[in-house]
C-alpha cells in the first residue's frame, strides 16, 4: 500500500470517529486518574455495568489521594458486583505506592505504568495514549479484531499485534504540527468503538466501515475467520456445600485469602463436596478444617446456582447451629480486621460478599427458630 492510501485508511477511520463516538464511561476525560479507573474497571465488565457503577466509585475515591487512603473492606464492598476482585485490590495497592513515592498522579510513561500492580500492557497504552499524548497501542479485544481483519492476520501474538498498531500510529501522526501530542489516543480508542459497534464478531456490518476498501481480510474474504478461533475449553463446574451457622441471631462471616479467587471478601464456611459424601456431611467437614468450629446442621436453607468468569458452582446451604461449646483458638472474636465474626442479618450489606452468597441470601426463608 503506498504512503498516501495509508494515511487515507487512518484518516477516514479518525474521521468516522470523530462523528460517531460511542457512550463509553470515561471518554471525554483528560483527568489520567479518572481515565486509569474506567480502563480497569471496563476490562470484563459490561460497559452498562460500567456506566452504571462508575458514578458511584468516584464519588468515593475521586483521587489517587482517596484511594490510596481507602480501606480494603470499603473498597470491596464499592467492587460487589463487578468480579475480578483482584482489579480492586491493585487499583489500591498502585495508589499507595504511588502516593508514598511522593506522586500525587500517574506517571505518563508506559513502562513506568506497567510497573504498577495490575497494569500490563493494554491499560499502560491507554493512560498513555489518552491522558499524556504518548504514541503507544492499546489493544484491547475490540481493537484486536479489528487489527486482524485490516490486516488478514494468521498471527494475532502480542507482538504481531503490538507491531501493526504502532504502524497505524506513525501514520496518524505524519504531518502532526509541533507541539502537537501523539494522536494515537484518538486512534487507539477508533479502534475500540469500531470494534464495538461495526467490526462485530460474527455478524460484522463490512458496508458501514469506513476502512472496508482498506480491509485485506475483506478484499481476501477471511473476515469470519480473523481473528483465528480459540479452542475453548469445557467449563468446570463444582458442587459446593456451606453452612450459615446460627448464634444469638447472629451469623458467623470468615475473610477469603487476600491473595487468590474473591481474595479479601467474606463468605459463609464451606467448600467443595467430596466423592462418597453428602452436602450436609461436606459442610460440617469443611466448617470444621477451616474454623475449628463442630456445628449441627439443621436443615436447607436453599440451592442457588451461580457462573463465575472461568467456572459454575452450585452452592448447597445449610442452616447450622454450634454443637457444643466454641471456647477455644478458632472461637471467632471479631475484635481483629479480617477476623471472622458473628453478624446480625441486617449488617450483611455492610460486607462485601461473593455473588453466590448474596443470591442465596435474596431467596432463602429463614427458619421458624431464628430470632433476628
Amino acid at each position: 500500500m503506498t504512503a498516501a492510501g495509508q494515511s487515507k485508511r487512518v484518516a477516514d477511520l479518525i474521521d468516522w470517529f470523530r462523528t460517531r463516538h460511542r457512550e463509553v464511561p470515561g471518554r471525554g476525560e483528560t483527568d489520567p486518574y479518572r481515565i486509569w479507573v474506567c480502563e480497569v474497571m471496563a476490562q470484563q465488565t459490561r460497559i452498562q455495568t460500567v456506566r452504571e457503577r462508575l458514578p458511584s466509585f468516584l464519588e468515593a475515591y475521586p483521587s489517587l489521594q482517596a484511594l490510596a487512603e481507602s480501606e480494603v473492606d470499603e473498597l470491596l464492598l464499592e467492587w460487589e458486583g463487578l468480579g475480578y476482585y483482584a482489579r480492586a485490590r491493585n487499583l489500591r495497592e498502585a495508589a499507595r505506592q504511588l502516593v508514598s513515592s511522593g506522586r500525587q498522579d500517574l506517571p505518563s510513561e508506559a513502562s513506568e505504568l506497567m510497573a504498577l500492580p495490575g497494569i500490563g500492557a493494554y491499560t499502560a497504552g491507554a493512560v498513555a495514549s489518552i491522558a499524556f499524548g504518548r504514541p503507544e497501542p492499546a489493544v484491547d479485544g475490540n481493537a484486536r479484531r479489528v487489527l486482524s481483519r485490516l490486516f488478514d492476520l494468521e498471527d494475532v501474538s502480542p507482538a504481531r499485534l503490538d507491531s501493526v498498531a504502532r504502524e497505524l500510529i506513525a501514520e496518524a501522526d505524519v504531518g502532526r504540527s509541533a507541539g502537537e501530542g501523539s494522536r494515537a489516543g484518538t486512534l487507539n480508542q477508533a479502534l475500540m468503538d469500531l470494534g464495538g459497534e461495526v467490526c462485530k464478531p460474527r455478524s460484522p456490518d463490512c458496508p458501514l466501515c469506513p476502512l472496508e476498501s482498506h480491509c485485506l481480510a475483506r478484499r481476501r474474504s477471511t473476515v469470519l475467520e480473523r481473528p483465528p478461533g480459540k479452542t475453548r475449553r469445557p467449563i468446570p463446574h463444582h458442587e459446593i456445600a456451606v453452612a450459615l451457622i446460627w448464634n444469638e441471631g447472629k451469623l458467623f462471616l470468615q475473610r477469603r485469602p487476600e491473595n487468590g479467587l474473591l481474595g479479601g471478601l467474606w463468605e459463609f464456611p464451606g467448600g467443595k463436596i467430596e466423592d462418597g459424601e453428602s452436602a450436609s456431611e461436606a459442610a460440617m467437614r469443611e466448617v470444621a478444617e477451616e474454623t475449628g468450629l463442630a456445628i449441627e446442621v439443621l436443615g436447607q436453607a436453599g440451592v442457588v446456582r451461580h457462573a463465575y468468569s472461568h467456572f459454575r458452582i452450585t452452592l448447597n446451604a445449610f442452616h447450622a447451629i454450634l454443637a457444643g461449646d466454641p471456647a477455644g483458638p478458632s472461637r471467632p472474636a471479631g475484635d481483629q480486621p479480617g477476623s471472622p465474626r458473628w453478624v446480625r442479618l441486617e449488617e450483611l450489606d455492610s460486607y462485601a460478599l461473593p455473588g453466590a452468597n448474596r443470591k442465596l441470601l435474596a431467596s432463602m426463608e429463614l427458619p421458624s427458630w431464628v430470632s433476628v
